[in-house]
């Protein structure tokens, strides 16, 4: 089958786009945009398909985008937070070199800065990317109603970010983990392991990340008929070793405590359990215990844990930020692509801190 046959000719000239040469190739756009920039990162037998398929179509590139293209500074800014002392997450750490990995591998680098607040981060991101910095920038620790997307949306800024707000998630590019999903998964494990009394250590109210962790929890609970009697089991703190040790002791001293735990992250996780070790309990045999994020650390001391896909949300953004920045170069490039609204689901990691309840079915 020659590129031509893929679907019927369109017209030469400038309506043809570089979506239209990929369909007809059967190869993706950003294919095309290397063979056209940078033949040398493409197979031969596909260098060929492609460009039978721009001579067919007779397709010509915008000479004054490309030109904006090749002067463009392949940066893309993030802020960078601070990490607190008494955390063993490294999600951000994860993220920003799974962003970088993936800018490398087509010749775009991330720019990090600091900024005090959400509206400092904001007003950094539009006076970068006016002054030629950037390209493009990302928001990192979305919340729901963060107004840093309506704010870049209205600057004109391009953008794509991990994680949603609570609302008009169809006006800007996203990539999320579906942490309800995580959190019900560590739920039905342990409930298949025997364990009925699951408690749960979560964040305050307020933030999008915990609320829909903590949700996981209640909706598990609840599907699985154990709500009633594990719903004062549902403790809250501070992301923080030392929060989770207490709302760890404060559940093992009460008269039913629970036989397994769910923790919001693997820093509440830890702290659980130095409190469950403190208590003369053993974890895993004694008492579960599962936490999220599935960090170095967890592993390090045997901690169940939800791994988030944060290699894959890295990929994701980037290629969503690069196809962003072609499309403010050259306004009819791509034109036709959906933003990124992408929703990956975690993996759950057993390891010795949640045996099966001794005693139970199968355990």
């Amino acid at each position: 089958m020659t590129a031509g046959s893929h679907g019927p000719r369109l017209p030469p000239g400038p309506s043809v786009t570089i979506s239209d040469v990929a369909e007809a190739a059967g190869v993706s756009r950003q294919t095309v945009s290397n063979v056209l920039n940078a033949p040398d990162r493409v197979r031969a037998e596909t260098r060929e398909r492609v460009n039978r398929a721009v001579a067919d179509l007779g397709y010509h590139p915008n000479r004054a985008a490309r030109s904006l293209r090749a002067s463009s500074p392949r940066m893309v800014g993030c802020r960078i937070l601070p990490v607190h002392a008494e955390t063993v997450a490294s999600i951000q750490d994860r993220f920003l070199h799974a962003l970088a990995e993936a800018g490398q591998a087509c010749d775009h680098h991330v720019l990090l800065f600091t900024a005090t607040d959400a509206g400092e981060e904001t007003e950094r991101c539009t006076a970068l990317w006016r002054a030629g910095a950037v390209s493009a920038v990302v928001l990192y620790d979305v919340t729901p109603h963060d107004p840093r997307p309506r704010q870049l949306v209205a600057a004109g800024v391009p953008f794509a970010a991990f994680g949603r707000t609570a609302t008009g998630v169809d006006g800007y590019s996203w990539a999320d983990v579906d942490n309800t999903a995580g959190t019900a998964s560590a739920v039905d494990h342990l409930v298949a392991a025997g364990h009925r009394r699951i408690g749960f250590l979560g964040w305050p109210e307020g933030s999008s990340v915990g609320d829909a962790r903590a949700h996981g929890w209640l909706t598990a609970m609840d599907r699985h008929g154990l709500l009633a009697q594990s719903h004062r089991l549902d403790v809250r703190g501070d992301d923080t070793m030392s929060s989770g040790t207490r709302l760890m002791a404060e559940l093992l001293d009460r008269p039913d405590p629970p036989t397994a735990v769910v923790a919001a992250t693997d820093t509440l996780g830890v702290g659980a359990l130095h409190a469950v070790r403190h208590h003369g309990l053993r974890p895993g045999e004694d008492i579960a215990v599962v936490g999220f994020d599935d960090t170095p650390a967890a592993a390090a001391v045997g901690l169940s844990s939800i791994r988030q896909p944060i290699e894959a949300v890295g990929r994701l953004i980037m290629a969503e930020l690069l196809r962003l920045a072609d499309r403010n170069a050259d306004k009819g490039f791509d034109e036709a692509a959906e933003s990124l609204h992408r929703l990956l689901v975690p993996e759950l990691v057993v390891r010795a801190s949640s045996a099966p309840l001794r005693g139970a079915p199968g355990g």
